[in-house]
């Protein structure tokens, strides 16, 4: 289920489920999700009645829906423990329908929208080919332009549905560096943006606090009251 009603309030899941052996990005791993105590074998040990799974986790931290912040680019860029927390969370938010044969985000497609002081979600549609091997191919991206743009006009967050931000067929990454530097966060691979409204709605995609970590996976939605 994706979407959560309870007490005038609608919670809206725009993240993938992260599984063992899923691949979200080709060349890294994928994650090993096993346990580290079994329900069985804890039995063994809790007293009668009880008993308890306890997992381990092997993944890289590009796995799923995730946030990177500045570290992820810039060495002295602020970490997954120093970003703060009203950069994740809480987000005045708009949602951005770019047409389905569009491959490059460009100006145009987001200059008839006030982004200042909100989370940007550009739905491409692409999350249609998730677990698939096209999803890792031709995928939407935004333009070095549009980026600049995005940071001109005051974007505190900018979040996608495809498979990078950036257009993966070259080794420059214009839009991580310029969104980054200006410590504005990037969401990647979202998915299940269309059931968002296109605007008066809130945004969080809050990571663990970890230290010397510039990206890691999030529970990324939407919240409407």
């Amino acid at each position: 289920m994706k979407i959560f009603e309870k007490d005038g309030v609608t919670l809206i899941d725009v993240s993938h489920v992260v599984e063992d052996g899923m691949i979200t990005y080709k060349g890294l791993p994928a994650p090993i999700i096993c346990d580290y105590l079994s329900r069985e074998s804890s039995k063994e040990i809790y007293g009668e009645g009880a008993s308890f799974q306890i997992g381990t986790v092997t993944m890289s931290s590009n796995t799923g829906t995730y946030i990177d912040v500045p570290f992820h680019r810039y060495a002295e860029g602020k970490d997954l423990s120093e970003i703060e927390l009203d950069k994740l969370a809480n987000l005045d938010a708009i949602r951005i329908d770019i047409p389905t044969d569009v491959n490059s985000i460009e100006i145009e497609h987001l200059q008839s929208f006030r982004l200042n002081n909100r989370a940007v979600l550009l739905n491409t549609g692409w999350s249609r080919h998730w677990r698939t091997d096209r999803y890792f191919e031709g995928h939407p991206f935004v333009s070095e332009a549009a980026a600049n743009y995005l940071r001109e006009q005051g974007a505190l967050l900018v979040g996608i549905d495809s498979h990078n931000i950036d257009d993966i067929s070259k080794n420059t990454r214009p839009c991580h560096s310029i969104l980054l530097k200006a410590e504005i966060p990037i969401c990647e691979h979202m998915t299940n943006l269309t059931a968002l409204p296109n605007d008066g709605f809130r945004f969080f995609a809050v990571p663990v606090k970890m230290k010397g970590m510039g990206t890691f996976p999030v529970r990324a939605f939407g919240l409407i009251k």
